[in-house]
């Protein structure tokens, strides 16, 4: 195996916004394929375009990965449901950029931004006389009862829109104290960490998904081992990962494996702490023979 480090493969992409996005709040979720497995996670948009969406989610993705996005927009009828792919992550808010999605689809969310996110309540006209619908009742009484019923609206409509404003302010503070107590929780005391050898770990790995031999390395004919540094948390899930020596065509392949192992989780003193270790992740292609 060779010693040589080479630089670290950075796993945050700056997303470049060709369209402005619109601040917009709505739920949504989102579906990702793990394993052969959909994994749907809820949560809100921070803000939408034609090309994208940045999202609070109650749960983790990772950059790199392919996921299905569905939302309604208000006032329009049937969700609008895409294909993306997330560009980056950090705590709990993501990025996504759209793929796929229909020329008619991007009509939709381009009209739907120029407009006001919350159309205004209609207003009974004040000048001039609607025309009266025929009343089964006796004539007269209809005359009696037109005006009235205009002046309850008007007076009723405040209210109700201040109660719509309530509501949504309401709905608002409650994600904002939601991640504000989550952010708090992780800051709050950092966790143990133990730090182990690799064949230590390797006693106590419980689950592993073999790597995908990438096109280009097969091209190139590059077999060979990759060792990625790595953090793994109380549960034994690994939550961080660092390339740290092998091809650099094969240290994202080695990552989307390696991410998905599992351990035993590591106790000291009876409680469980995070560990830090390498991985070692062996790309052995068969298929180099086969062309």
């Amino acid at each position: 195996m060779s010693t040589a480090v080479s630089p670290a493969i950075s796993q945050e992409h700056s997303a470049r916004r060709g369209l402005p996005r619109y601040k917009v709040a709505v739920p949504l979720d989102v579906t990702v394929l793990r394993s052969g497995v959909p994994d749907r996670i809820p949560g809100r948009s921070l803000d939408i375009s034609a090309g994208g969406a940045g999202l609070v989610l109650a749960g983790v993705i990772f950059p790199g990965e392919s996921v299905g996005v569905q939302f309604s927009l208000p006032g329009v009828s049937g969700p609008v449901e895409a294909r993306a792919v997330v560009r980056y992550q950090s705590q709990l808010r993501c990025g996504v950029e759209f793929l796929g999605l229909s020329e008619e689809q991007r009509a939709l969310i381009r009209d739907w931004t120029k407009q006001e996110p919350n159309p205004p309540v209609a207003k009974p006209k004040v000048h001039g006389k609607a025309p009266t619908p025929a009343a089964p009742a006796v004539r007269h009484k209809a005359k009696g009862f037109r005006r009235p019923t205009r002046r309850l609206v008007v007076r009723i409509a405040p209210f109700l829109i201040a109660a719509a404003l309530v509501g949504w302010w309401r709905w608002q503070k409650g994600w904002t104290e939601i991640e504000a107590q989550l952010s708090a929780q992780k800051a709050a005391v950092p966790l143990p960490r133990a730090t182990l050898p690799a064949s230590l770990m390797e006693q106590r790995l419980t689950h592993k998904v073999d790597p995908v031999y990438p096109d280009e390395a097969r091209q190139k004919r590059l077999p060979g081992m990759v060792v990625l540094r790595a953090v793994i948390d109380t549960e034994g899930k690994v939550v961080k990962l660092e390339p740290v020596s092998g091809p650099e065509a094969l240290a994202q392949s080695a990552m989307d494996a390696a991410r998905w192992w599992r351990y035993e989780p590591y106790y000291v003193n009876g409680t469980p702490v995070e560990v830090e270790t390498t991985l070692e992740v062996q790309f052995d292609a068969p298929s180099l023979t086969k062309e």
